[in-house]
């Protein structure tokens, strides 16, 4: 039978401690969850000063996708827990150890594996797990792409198997915008695989993000929740917008359920995992899943009793969770707008007198014009007015550079 943790003090030899590998603004706010449980937290990202760095009690940087550099940082911190908060990672290097028994990989090394490529997980949802999926090939050079695209048929979207936040992501409408598909997947490919996923276009009225949770119950067995369904609107496969609860059939959502259930439940493990649906009427179709906190739920800071960070906080550690909502709500992004360190941003006090509203800054040391700065969220009676309120709001918040 599974046991919560005893959990200890921090920086003393009864320290429980968790490793995070990605440090980004959602690694920060797990950072932030497992401080308050009085966890000795260990931050890893590729550059100095990340948002989760600044929070943690540790900071590490190294290339993640480096094995050896890896093994070597967790021999030297021997964690509790390792929990991978992004895709860029040596997942093989993860399974290894622990199958050696040398770690615990948050929700397993497995999961962390089949998730980071796109391949891994498509193959099972569609092949091994029997899910609805949108019609997809894969292709390993040009020639594949060519062929997969006539397959699945025109328009389609062209995205590396290893790569996030849309990065490296198209639409293709003709065969003739193949090649700029294929040349443009290779440069936002997070770890060059030289592999790429074609995905045929489903018709579907909209897309949601199903937060799952895995926690222990009372008798020690593992319990999946589901919070409310988080709508959201994409831009280039980037987030820019969510909402909870986002209205829906109410087949659609026990389908959806049902699918992540399904999903998770293969992967295992304890943790919130973000599982990404198409829907259509009450129809629904499986698109993606990570096995952490997803960039939409940051609205669950404002509409729900515990927010998705502090769900995955306590969720692996084997203590109770609470999936309620408190209110409607919305996010909206707050881009970078220029290409410059250490950027400052003013209009932050007009921002927060939008009622029920309030701004996360991520403290990242340098923007880009289209980097996720901060945050916007608001509450409302009524998700229309918190989408109102929340776009007003991260209007208002503007990036200077300082000179």
């Amino acid at each position: 039978m599974n046991t919560p943790r005893t959990l200890g003090t921090p920086l003393s030899p009864t320290a429980t401690k968790v490793m995070l590998l990605g440090s980004g603004e959602l690694g920060k706010e797990v950072i932030i969850a497992l401080q308050r449980l009085g966890v000795e937290v260990i931050a890893v990202d590729r550059y100095p000063n990340a948002p989760g760095h600044q929070v943690a009690h540790r900071a590490h940087v190294i290339n993640m996708t480096d094995g050896a550099a890896l093994e070597a940082l967790i021999a030297q911190e021997k964690p509790d827990l390792v929990v991978p908060e992004i895709e860029a990672i040596a997942t093989d290097k993860l399974a290894e150890l622990e199958l050696a028994g040398k770690i615990t990989c948050i929700p397993t090394a497995r999961a962390a594996q089949l998730t980071m490529n796109r391949e891994g997980i498509r193959r099972l949802a569609a092949e091994t797990l029997g899910l609805a999926t949108s019609p997809y090939r894969f292709a390993s050079s040009l020639e594949e792409l060519e062929a997969g695209a006539a397959a699945v048929g025109f328009p389609c979207v062209v995205k590396p198997v290893m790569s996030s936040s849309g990065k490296g992501q198209s639409k293709v409408d003709s065969a003739a915008d193949v090649k700029a598909a294929w040349d443009y997947a290779a440069a936002g490919s997070r770890v060059d695989s030289g592999r790429v996923i074609v995905e045929g276009f489903i018709d579907f009225d909209y897309e949601i993000t199903l937060l799952t949770v895995r926690s222990l119950g009372a008798d020690g067995k593992v319990v999946t929740q589901f919070c409310d369904p988080i709508g959201h609107v994409q831009v280039q496969g980037d987030y820019v917008e969510s909402w909870q609860p986002c209205r829906m059939d109410p087949v659609a959502l026990e389908r959806a359920r049902d699918i992540a259930a399904k999903v998770t439940g293969d992967l295992g493990g304890l943790g919130l995992f973000g599982v990404e649906l198409f829907v259509k009427d009450d129809m629904v179709w499986f698109s993606e899943v990570s096995p952490r906190p997803h960039d939409t739920g940051m609205v669950t800071m404002a509409t729900q009793v515990q927010s998705e960070f502090e769900l995955h906080a306590k969720a692996i550690l084997g203590l109770p969770v609470n999936v309620a909502m408190k209110a409607p709500g919305a996010s909206a992004v707050i881009y970078g707008q220029h290409e410059a360190q250490g950027i400052a941003f003013e209009g932050v006090a007009d921002a927060l007198r939008v009622p029920n509203s309030d701004i996360r800054l991520f403290g990242k040391p340098e923007s880009f014009a289209r980097r996720r700065m901060g945050v916007a969220l608001a509450t409302a009676d009524d998700v229309e007015t918190a989408r109102v309120n929340a776009k007003l709001a991260a209007s208002k918040v503007k990036p200077v550079v300082v000179k």
